[in-house]
């Protein structure tokens, strides 16, 4: 099966191509034998008339990629993609901030279910942005709080001390990535007034508040599901002087094992991400229990654990895809 592959993600130009996943798929895909092309968000484009119905463009270019390092793709002439009759496969893999950009994006997309295949739904990602939908798993998380108001924060604070619990919370947006914006705040509230006054300011939505988990200093584990199938996992540790294991924020990675209640977690979750048709999603747990994060806009980690676990996440999304579409043509 050759098909028609059109990424919608950030400018390739700038790829760390060394664990960028995106770029990874595409790799594999090439591999495979598939088509290749490459579009911004911002340059899709519905027209609709009442008599031909409606169609959906964008302006876009074909690709051929390499694992180069200053040299990592070719690009060809940009033309205008009709998205439903010259592709097959669109990888939504652009990266937050999930706004109304990327939510607009989200309904343009949806409007070729049952012509185009769009990895992930994008219907499911509008319904299910990382700590929205993680809510619904509230019994495998830490205390959690979403809020706006100081007296909020501040009186959950107290709960936790009440619980016997250290009160240290970490204060995040609720539509970040990659750690971006993540505090740490003492179980004195010190700063707690400034932070909260900073998040009312940049974002209109409430923040998450959640109790700080000592246990982040092992590490903070990245699980990969594919169409709701364990791939692999990777633990991820703070880097010098941070509390935050991203590796966008300096972390490192090293390999790991899922625990017992990490397996409870994942088989949990898999048969509600493969009927929403989340094919590739990445959790995040601390401490081998506290699930902190669902990640379905655009999830990382599969080049890591490619690497450490000795297997091959980009097939496992591919034969997912494959899967996944030659059953959308019945």
């Amino acid at each position: 099966m050759t098909l028609r592959v059109a990424v919608q993600m950030d400018p390739i130009e700038t790829i760390n191509i060394n664990g960028d996943s995106s770029f990874h798929l595409m790799l594999t895909a090439q591999a495979r034998g598939h088509e290749l092309w490459h579009y911004d968000v911002r340059t899709l484009a519905l027209e609709t008339d009442s008599g031909a119905g409606e169609k959906l463009t964008c302006w876009a270019a074909p690709v051929t990629v390499q694992r180069v390092a200053g040299d990592h793709f070719r690009r060809g002439d940009y033309r205008l993609l009709d998205l439903a009759h010259d592709i097959d496969v669109v990888l939504m893999r652009q990266d937050p901030p999930f706004d109304l950009g990327y939510i607009t994006g989200t309904h343009l997309l949806e409007r070729l279910k049952g012509r185009t295949l769009v990895v992930n739904d994008p219907a499911a990602v509008r319904n299910a942005p990382e700590k929205v939908m993680v809510l619904d798993y509230a019994r495998f998380m830490p205390p959690t709080l979403v809020a706006r108001r100081i007296e909020d924060v501040r009186a959950f604070q107290q709960r936790l001390v009440a619980k016997g619990l250290a009160g240290d919370i970490v204060v995040k947006p609720l539509h970040g990535n990659g750690g971006k914006a993540v505090f740490r705040v003492p179980a004195d509230g010190s700063n707690l007034g400034a932070l909260t006054e900073l998040f009312g300011q940049v974002w209109p939505e409430p923040f998450m508040v959640q109790a700080f988990i000592p246990e982040v200093s092992e590490g903070d584990k990245r699980i990969v599901l594919v169409d709701g199938e364990v791939a692999g996992a990777i633990n991820r540790k703070p880097g010098e002087g941070e509390f935050r294991s991203n590796l966008a924020v300096g972390g490192y990675a090293e390999a790991t094992t899922l625990t017992a209640r990490e397996e409870d977690i994942c088989a949990a979750l898999g048969p509600d991400l493969k009927a929403r048709g989340l094919l590739f999603v990445g959790i995040d747990v601390i401490g081998g229990k506290w699930l902190t994060e669902i990640n379905v806009t655009s999830p990382t980690g599969i080049v890591a654990i490619d690497a450490f676990d000795g297997v091959d996440c980009g097939a496992m999304i591919w034969d997912a895809i494959e899967a996944r579409y030659a059953a959308m043509l019945g």
